[in-house]
């Protein structure tokens, strides 16, 4: 397998990303003149208007908080111009949000002889865990509007004469933390909160759902979206009740917790799934996701074009052996071949292609490529087979799957025994390669965030920011997430999915935030349930 290297100078995040905006310093000094900071420098938020706090039930409170403000001579609207991959690409195609500084100058350059006024700006990363500060890119921008109408209609202009782009508010850059923001936190005091913690999905694991929808079916006091999901059903580990039923994205944060969130930690994990039949064994790639998908890469072997963790990236693996528990729902068909093994691990069927259904308390084993050999070689229908399930944390140390242990996997880590702490290239939110978009896009900019944690009483937090939404709620890049969630109090805390996905919910108030989608709420993998 080819492997790609990271280079620092084309790493990570924002923070106060763009530079230049002429004009003449106010005290304190505009936003166009923060600067780009470590996360142990930055800022807090502001508050800008009193926290407004309520009771949902004993012990669990529900506080909206205002931060920043909207200001009307700097907050502007932009054209942001593309850039190509390669540095001699062509520009008509380009597809990058940023670049090297020699490829901005010759986007630059080549639209001054179209007659347009843009300026080159550099996008710097913040420090994280695993990455020291430094220059991202460099982006190309053409003008500031008080309106997207006007940004957009320039848009077209720069589209016309051969370039392409995007409009982008510049509050939106991330790290601004004068930026508005609306900061919903809910606080679980289990001393007087009698219920627990639980995660939810719905009829099967291939599916989508509500949190509306599923608080409402398990009678579910408040909620909020837990893991991200792809190819309709949820992507990192998933230990439920003790039962290991997603795959892992190997040394991703995640938390786990027992006694219904009474202990809760983050930390990395790692799995191994093995197969036993024949006296052979081998080691079973995925659990519960479609053979060959490797969803945010950070697999067990064979992944192209990495087995490193890269948030968002579908590697890809022609040879796996992929289990499905009933949890699942219905498996995938398709070419290889599969072992059907009923709840004693008898092998009640070898087919020669994928489909068969899982049956009650039992498991399908479905092999692809290679994997396909080795199964049809070694399983035999009145045969027996065997699965292990093991998970193993940051140290190495295997941790005990008993009817108790919950683990969701979902990434970065905020924060670690009270400190800041996101291992960025750790946890995938760093592309490899020269595209840097992805990282400057998801990992830099503000974007809606949902988090939880435990703070400095042992209460759990779980937290929602708005975001893109200009002048309301512009959102937070990944390291002032990390920043607020310590400011909030968090002796731990790690980033769920986020995005259009952001939701929090109570069953007395419905939806508490804004959920950016302009069609509401999304349909989701997995949730976060308190149960009553």
């Amino acid at each position: 397998m080819q492997r790609t290297s990271l280079s620092l100078a084309a790493a990570a995040a924002v923070l106060g990303a763009v530079t230049a905006v002429p004009g003449a310093q106010a005290v304190p000094p505009p936003r166009s003149a923060v600067k780009p900071q470590p996360p142990s420098a930055l800022r807090p938020l502001q508050q800008s208007a009193p926290p407004v706090t309520t009771t949902v039930t004993d012990g669990v409170t529900l506080t909206s908080l205002s931060y920043g403000s909207r200001a009307a001579s700097e907050d502007r609207w932009t054209v942001h111009v593309y850039l190509p991959v390669a540095p001699d690409g062509p520009l008509a195609s380009a597809n990058t949000a940023l670049g090297p500084r020699a490829t901005a100058d010759r986007v630059a350059n080549a639209l001054r002889s179209k007659g347009f006024e843009p300026r080159v700006e550099e996008v710097r990363t913040p420090s994280f865990a695993d990455l020291r500060a430094t220059t991202l890119g460099w982006t190309v921008r053409i003008g500031r509007y008080a309106q997207e109408t006007g940004a957009s209609a320039d848009l077209a202009r720069v589209k016309a004469a051969g370039f392409t782009g995007g409009t982008r508010y510049v509050p939106q850059d991330g790290g601004d933390f004068r930026a508005p923001q609306k900061v919903h936190v809910m606080r679980v005091d289990f001393a007087a909160f009698r219920g627990s913690l639980d995660t939810g999905f719905g009829p099967t694991l291939n599916g989508t759902e509500k949190l509306t929808d599923l608080m409402a079916a398990a009678g579910a006091t408040a909620g909020v979206n837990a893991q991200w999901f792809y190819n309709n059903a949820p992507g990192g580990l998933y230990v439920k009740d003790g039962r290991l039923i997603g795959s892992a994205t190997q040394g991703r944060a995640g938390i786990r917790f027992s006694g219904g969130g009474r202990s809760f930690d983050v930390d990395t994990f790692r799995a191994r799934v093995t197969l036993r039949a024949g006296g052979a064994s081998t080691e079973v790639d995925g659990v519960n996701r479609i053979p060959g998908d490797v969803w945010n890469c950070g697999g067990v072997g064979g992944d192209v074009p990495t087995e490193k963790p890269q948030h968002d990236l579908k590697c890809t693996d022609t040879s796996e052996l992929v289990r499905f528990t009933p949890e699942w729902g219905q498996p995938p068909s398709g070419a290889g071949a599969e072992a059907v093994l009923d709840a004693a691990g008898t092998v009640t069927a070898v087919n020669t292609s994928r489909g068969a259904a899982v049956p009650p308390g039992g498991s399908t084993i479905q092999a692809t490529g290679a994997s396909a050999t080795w199964l049809l070689a070694h399983l035999r229908p009145g045969g027996t087979a065997a699965v292990t399930d093991e998970v193993f944390d940051s140290r190495g140390v295997k941790v005990a799957l008993t009817p108790d242990t919950t683990i969701l996997q979902v990434g970065p880590s905020l924060v670690r025994d009270g400190r800041v702490s996101v291992n960025a290239v750790g946890d995938g939110i760093v592309r490899e390669g020269p595209d840097q978009t992805f990282t400057y896009n998801w990992t830099v900019r503000a974007n809606p965030r949902s988090m939880i944690g435990k703070d400095e009483r042992g209460r759990l937090m779980i937290v929602v920011v708005d975001g893109r939404q200009a002048g309301y709620s512009e959102g937070l890049g990944v390291a002032q997430a990390a920043q607020l969630m310590r400011q909030l109090g968090a002796r731990e805390a790690m980033n769920l999915d986020g995005g259009g996905s952001s939701v929090m919910a109570t069953a007395s108030g419905g939806i508490v935030n804004r959920p950016s989608d302009s069609t509401g709420q999304r349909s989701l993998g997995t949730v976060l349930l308190l149960r009553p």
